[in-house]
């Protein structure tokens, strides 16, 4: 069959012909449809996420859209290695498939899914947000940032506030509040600090954020410094800043009450994952949510490997 292929740590996925997969006890073939090529599959399918397989080569991927033998649509995630979903077929632990609903195309379901999966999980399952709730989300104007304010909404937050560096397309999201940045400027993470202070001081409960680095803490350093007594629940889903590590004193936490908790592969159980991604498809479903994309061609892999993460790349299988 054609597929994806990384044949060694680091490097991109060239076309090929790979075996056809065989299903065991316990798993399903899944004729592929489409393939969103985010950030975290295309790192950890050159083997360069915490989570990546060891032994190459392999097919590229790990989430997708296709169809069962019976001609179901399913969205399926982590194929059972060596297998990817940037190929004809795949094979997948039969838990791991969750049924498409009416109302969401393939490709719409292939490139909404892990990034709306990832937002749902964290305000839910880790955050155990609330209807009525207020949430700020840092780094709103990403890919999973801005679904990120549709499932806040959807799920019935009562204000979001949005923050990030593309002042445009923040007050473009329909946030309550937007709060541009620029921390590379002089004294930029200190002026965001104080721009956030009137916009928070009545509390927040969830913060989501997708930067880490100097903008997350300088969300932190404002909210020890306000006066509520409202409990926050600040859960680190991603480092896009680029920054892996921050000075954090531990008199920001003993000043606030501020709660610090991850959102991830080994924070959430793939049973929550799938539960979330089968809300978001909902969702989705009713119109709730939306996303932009851009149709790429499995023949075309190498030269589109590398293409923008926004509008969302989405590679068409059959």
């Amino acid at each position: 069959m054609k597929a994806a292929i990384v044949k060694k740590k680091g490097t991109i996925p060239v076309m090929g012909h790979f075996d056809s997969p065989v299903a065991t006890g316990g798993q399903v073939i899944i004729n592929v449809s489409a393939t969103a090529l985010s950030r975290v599959s295309k790192f950890r399918s050159m083997g360069k996420h915490y989570s990546s397989e060891v032994n190459f080569p392999i097919v590229a991927g790990i989430d997708g859209v296709g169809t069962l033998e019976d001609g179901s649509r399913v969205y399926f995630a982590l194929p059972t290695a060596p297998y990817g979903s940037l190929a004809e077929q795949t094979v997948v632990n039969e838990k791991l498939v969750v049924r498409l609903p009416d109302g969401i195309d393939d490709l719409t379901a292939a490139a909404i899914a892990n990034p709306a999966m990832s937002s749902w999980a964290a305000l839910v399952f880790r955050a155990g947000f609330k209807s009525g709730q207020t949430v700020l989300i840092n780094g709103a104007t990403g890919a999973s940032g801005s679904l990120a304010v549709q499932i806040a909404k959807g799920l019935g937050a009562k204000k979001i506030i949005v923050t990030g560096r593309n002042e445009s397309k923040l007050h473009s999201l329909g946030a309550d509040e937007a709060i541009a940045f620029d921390i590379t400027a002089d004294y930029g993470q200190k002026m965001f600090e104080n721009g956030l202070m009137p916009v928070i001081a009545e509390g927040v409960d969830v913060i989501l954020d997708y930067l880490w680095g100097d903008s997350a803490f300088a969300i932190m350093a404002a909210l020890s410094k306000n006066n509520t007594d409202r409990v926050t629940r600040f859960v680190s889903i991603g480092t896009s800043s680029g920054q892996e590590n921050i000075n954090l004193p531990s008199s920001i936490l003993r000043s606030s009450t501020i709660e610090l908790v991850g959102s991830g592969d080994k924070s959430v159980s793939k049973a929550d994952m799938l539960s979330a991604v089968q809300g978001v498809f909902e969702m989705a479903a009713e119109g709730k949510i939306k996303i932009d994309t851009t149709e790429f061609a499995l023949e075309n892999i190498e030269e589109d490997w590398n293409a923008p993460l926004t509008p969302r790349p989405v590679v068409k299988v059959r």
